[in-house]
């Protein structure tokens, strides 16, 4: 096993709050086949947890984008074996291969779907392009289900927690009960076939700190002074984040900005479609990794770390035994973040495609609609995710920056060793 080595930079970006009263849903702009069905298809996605969602996302937006460059031939294939007819139409490719994915693994929502497809393939005049676009958009869907088939996301494995020791991963309340015992979940996720990386192996962290360094106390003190429930020390702005992407999943976050970054940039479809597959693998492959190494690591969280206290050894480090944090602790261990995780993957391919800074993105979520948030880098929203989960009580800063440097690695990889330009350079070859 290879392991990462690095630091990380304490946060320094802010955020402009605003409050606002939202539609429930997103319109859907009728200017780019490939990025209206991303947003059926987040929509479509978004009654998952993260990390089946983001798998969900990356098959969809994988046979779009094979579907669409199979009649381009702007980039380098995924698949490889999907040959599009002659003067086929590279938009109903698009739609095609988003519903048939869609329409396979949600079939409650095939009402929905069906509607939509027939809303977008309307605007396409009837003819041969049409027809040969809708069979290339099927192949490729096809070939990206059957691929994925038995790619390890399925069942559902558990992990027994050991006997408590300071520092090893206790069960917290969210932990569902099998066999009489509060188990860890998505234990075989460490184990899922990546869409984009060899091995999450390859992406092996530097272990947390030490129970009784300088560094864990420190982040000990921070997160039980701003992260319990209750606490004073916990700004509005700080409060509101941590609601925010407490709610917002990765894959919303980063698909919405996505789409508002292409549009100002002016991007063809065919440069859509490869930058929401670059996107949605990363994400994905950023959660295997992240949870490759929580099972590695098996470190405490927060909650239980501080009502223990009195056992971890450091002389700085006061237990509270009463202690909760501000939002609901997930169910596995804490090392590293998978929201950081997650979220500096789909940043790193993010500002590799469109540059780090001077976008105007504004992100929002039905299920909190009093918030709205606007940046104008990716970094910001990246920092703010951090802040999200420290004040959020669930966890520690090491948490945050270890999940940060191994997105930013998984990202990385993902973008330079998939879906390059067929000729040409790509924006970032770094």
């Amino acid at each position: 096993m290879k392991r990462m080595q690095g630091g990380a930079t304490k946060r320094t970006f802010g955020l402009c709050l605003l409050m606002a009263t939202l539609l429930v849903g997103p319109a859907v702009a009728k200017t780019d086949a490939v990025l209206d069905w991303n947003v059926i298809a987040i929509n479509i996605t978004s009654g998952q947890n993260p990390f089946v969602q983001a798998r969900y996302a990356a098959i969809v937006q994988l046979a779009v984008f094979e579907a669409v460059n199979s009649i381009t031939g702007d980039y380098r294939p995924y698949l490889g074996n999907i040959v599009a007819p002659h003067g086929a139409s590279a938009d109903a490719a698009a739609i095609q291969a988003a519903y048939r994915v869609l329409s396979t693994y949600f079939p409650a929502s095939l009402t929905v779907l069906d509607a939509a497809r027939a809303n977008s393939l309307g605007l396409i005049p009837d003819g041969p392009a049409k027809s040969k676009g809708i069979a290339t958009g099927d192949a490729a869907a096809y070939a990206m289900i059957a691929l994925r088939a038995n790619d390890g996301s399925s069942p559902p494995q558990f992990k027994i927690p050991a006997p408590p020791v300071p520092g090893e991963w206790q069960a917290t309340p969210s932990c569902p009960i099998v066999n009489g015992t509060a188990v860890g979940v998505f234990f075989q996720w460490q184990n899922v076939k990546p869409f984009g990386i060899p091995s999450a192996s390859e992406f092996l962290l530097n272990p947390p700190p030490a129970l009784k360094s300088r560094e864990y106390a420190k982040a000990y003190n921070e997160v039980m002074s701003v992260g319990s429930l209750n606490s004073t020390e916990r700004p509005q702005d700080r409060a509101d984040v941590v609601v925010f992407y407490a709610a917002s999943s990765p894959t919303l976050i980063f698909n919405q900005a996505a789409r508002q970054v292409a549009q100002q940039q002016w991007r063809s479809l065919s440069e859509n479609a490869r930058a929401l597959a670059l996107i949605n693998m990363a994400i994905n492959d950023g959660a295997i990794a992240s949870f490759f190494n929580k099972y590695h690591y098996n470190f405490w969280r927060p909650e239980t770390a501080i009502r223990a206290g009195d056992t971890d050894g450091n002389r700085k480090t006061d237990p509270d035994p009463n202690y909760l944090p501000f939002i609901l602790t997930p169910c596995f261990p804490g090392y590293p973040s998978n929201h950081g995780s997650l979220s500096n993957a789909g940043a790193e391919v993010l500002r590799r495609l469109y540059g780090e800074a001077g976008h105007s993105i504004t992100l929002s979520n039905p299920a909190v609609p009093d918030i709205v948030l606007q940046y104008g880098s990716f970094m910001q929203i990246t920092d703010d995710i951090s802040d999200a989960r420290v004040y959020g009580g669930i966890h520690f800063r090491f948490d945050q920056t270890a999940g940060a440097r191994l997105g930013r690695a998984v990202g990385r990889a993902v973008y330079k060793k998939n879906l390059r330009a067929m000729y040409g350079y790509d924006r970032d070859d770094d």
